[in-house]
């Protein structure tokens, strides 16, 4: 089987070139891997194939209109309204690329806008909704391609933009580190990944559950970054100004099983390397059996927690603010204690 990098620049990148606008798309990938190509040291969590074959099933699953992904979306798309500068060149980047496209509605003053996934599936369906979108002056392009290996120009974007997609990269610091190398500078990098918290009560119920059914346990949910993290990651791929806020979502369904249906259609369903492919009948009974009985409501429904940490960042310029050299302060602690401190 070819690898992920020979993939991408070979038969996905040749793909791309019909698609996508020749100006911005690179002859070499950003990658971050060493020069000689040798990537077999870098720790791999998630099976990138399977993940394709994810998303190409979510692309025939995916719901309309779905509320909780459109909520992610509007959410990340307002950080634009925020901000006072335009976007005319944006890479919408594997995720939930329908409801961003949908959804945009202006924001950023976006010109030309080119979205991206490992899946020709989801790529397709984007292309295929597009026509229901209203005219907005957006030069839209589609491109098959990995976020672990970019296929773009360097200082070639204003805006790169992720919802619910990075969170499945083996190397997150890269993938981020490729997308501020092809911002231009002042350019912004918005993302919205699920944390650590995500599907809490499903971690518990299948632990339980293997442990009674099975007598040990195997990872069944992806491990996911915790919020504290976050801004970590983004100072290590050089971004400058990085914000990091979160929210967490509370979705209530009927039944573990329409859990599981929803989160299929999201392709958020297990992609680990070394999962276990093999579910008994007994321990998934035992699982939806747990879930109800230790989280239903009286109503009979089962909440599912979504944990969503939002990132910003900046490609660094000499326009943005900076903070003063130390000891380049006039006054002193001391000073504001005496003329501010309450008095004893």
């Amino acid at each position: 089987m070819r690898s992920l990098s020979s993939l991408c620049r070979s038969s996905w990148l040749s793909r791309t070139r019909r698609e996508a606008p020749h100006s911005i798309l690179f002859s070499k990938t950003l990658c971050t891997d060493n020069s000689d190509g040798v990537q077999s040291s870098r720790i791999k969590i998630f099976d990138r194939h399977f993940r394709r074959k994810q998303l190409d099933r979510a692309a025939w699953l995916m719901r309309s209109k779905d509320s909780f992904v459109d909520t992610v979306a509007e959410n990340l798309l307002d950080r634009l309204e925020d901000c006072k500068k335009t976007f005319p060149t944006a890479l919408c980047l594997g995720g939930s690329l329908e409801a961003v496209r949908r959804l945009l509605r202006g924001r950023g003053a976006i010109e030309r806008l080119i979205m991206m996934s490992t899946s020709h599936d989801m790529v397709k369906l984007c292309r295929d909704a597009e026509h229901g979108i209203q005219s907005e002056n957006i030069e839209t392009s589609f491109m098959v391609g990995d976020e672990e290996f970019l296929p773009v120009k360097e200082s070639s974007l204003d805006l790169v933009i992720s919802c619910l997609g990075l969170h499945w990269t083996n190397d997150l610091p890269g993938a981020m580190i490729q997308s501020r190398l092809a911002l231009k500078p002042d350019g912004l990098f918005l993302a919205a990944i699920l944390g650590g918290e995500t599907l809490k009560e499903l971690r518990i119920a299948c632990t339980v559950a293997q442990m009674e059914r099975e007598g040990g346990i195997s990872p069944r949910i992806s491990p996911l970054a915790q919020v504290r993290d976050a801004g970590n990651l983004l100072t290590r791929a050089g971004f400058s100004l990085p914000g990091v806020d979160v929210d967490e979502f509370v979705v209530r369904y009927p039944s573990a099983l329409d859990l599981v249906e929803h989160l299929r259609a999201m392709g958020e369903t297990n992609a680990l390397l070394q999962r276990n492919t093999i579910l008994k009948r007994e321990t998934a009974l035992a699982t939806a059996a747990i879930y109800d009985s230790m989280f239903a409501a009286e109503d009979g429904t089962i909440p599912a927690t979504f944990q969503v940490i939002y990132m910003t960042g900046w490609r660094d310029h000499p326009s943005q603010q900076r903070a003063k050299r130390r000891g380049s302060a006039t006054v002193s602690f001391q000073d504001i204690h005496k003329q501010f401190g309450s008095e004893s």
